[in-house]
């Protein structure tokens, strides 16, 4: 079938809109109409080249849509609602036997390779075969991804919702309930307020932190942190965090993947607290830390990718927290575009302007 999409063909390049050939899905894999798809820093990473991938690529990864058509062995049926994971699961290797399908090997090497996880690309344009990103590509008007990288859903979430649990609340709020233990009376602090950095405010107070400390240079970005619950709203004063938390935050969420951003949120931690980075840095960025904190201070320093989510059970429990209306993830929505205004978008996820930006298509 012939689809429209957002392809990157350079880096640095805006995105184009082109019309390419996708090939129907073999034996795993599934055709998905996209309905919403988000602008996410990890598309932007791509674009700027910090996030190397071969090109050309469709991008997007951040995706909520309906299965068309189900390749033999899937267990899904045309009509479902989906939201699609940036990280499929083998089910084979050692980290998904062990619960830990975000470090899957094969889904590393078909992500890193722009492939799906079967192996290969659907894709076919005059100028060559573009890659899938993550196993998405979700600024399409459709597209055919491993049934391993699909989760089914309740067909009453709003998709532009439902996009969310993909990317942003899966990361966020998986941070929180899976990589730290945030208890009743906690202090959090949050390092970035983007679409992940809310989520994972979100999922902090709806733990039960009592001081929620919101981190970000944008003062409107810390004003709406403060209408969801934050206790505090700063620029990044490490003092400041550890003067209003007697001594510093029982847990730290960065999510800027700004290595500076990382320290202060490793300082502004408590002795005893655990730190927590969710953010992708330059591959070539690198930490220097105090070592001795690590002992004689008991911190914990962890990194938490997919929010360390099974998504397949984790997508419908934060779900049934937003439905309790635990996690008001629709807040994080600032705009809603159509896909030839992708680079705008963009644009404006540079500026910090934006929280989350959803593409819809009808």
């Amino acid at each position: 079938m012939r689809v429209r999409g957002a392809v990157l063909r350079e880096v640095g390049r805006p995105l184009e809109i082109e019309t390419m050939t996708l090939e129907p899905p073999g034996p795993g894999e599934l055709l998905v109409r996209v309905r919403a798809a988000g602008l996410c820093h990890s598309d932007l990473s791509v674009i700027e080249g910090t996030r190397p991938r071969p090109l050309p690529m469709v991008l997007g990864h951040e995706a909520a849509g309906e299965v068309v058509e189900a390749g033999q062995g899937t267990g899904f049926t045309a009509g479902q609602h989906v939201v699609l994971s940036f990280v499929p699961s083998c089910g084979d290797c050692r980290p998904c036997l062990t619960g830990r399908p975000a470090l899957c090997g094969p889904a590393a090497e078909s992500n890193r390779n722009g492939t799906l996880l079967g192996g290969g690309t659907r894709w076919s344009s005059p100028d060559g075969r573009p890659g899938h990103h993550l196993g998405v590509s979700a600024f399409a008007e459709h597209i055919v991804v491993s049934a391993r990288s699909v989760v089914a859903v309740d067909d009453t979430l709003p998709f532009d919702v439902a996009a969310l649990f993909g990317c942003a609340v899966l990361t966020g709020a998986g941070a929180v309930f899976n990589a730290t233990d945030v208890r009743p009376g906690d202090s959090v602090a949050v390092f970035g307020l983007g679409g992940v950095g809310l989520a994972a405010l979100l999922a902090a107070k709806a733990a039960g932190a009592a001081t929620l400390v919101a981190v970000d240079l944008v003062a409107e970005k810390r004003e709406l942190a403060l209408s969801l619950g934050a206790t505090h709203a700063l620029e990044g004063d490490v003092e400041a965090i550890k003067e209003l938390t007697d001594g510093g935050v029982d847990h730290a969420v960065d999510t800027t993947g700004v290595v500076a951003a990382l320290h202060q949120a490793y300082r502004a931690t408590r002795p005893g607290g655990t730190t927590v980075t969710v953010g992708l840095p330059d591959p070539s960025a690198e930490i220097a830390l105090p070592a001795q904190s690590l002992v004689a201070e008991e911190k914990t320093l962890r990194g938490s990718y997919l929010g360390s989510c099974v998504p397949r059970r984790d997508i419908p429990r934060f779900i049934a927290l937003y439905r309790a209306g635990l996690l008001p993830v629709e807040a994080l929505l600032t705009h809603r575009i159509g896909l030839e205004e992708i680079n705008t978008g963009f644009d404006r996820l540079r500026r910090g302007a934006a929280v989350r930006q959803v593409v819809t298509f009808a």
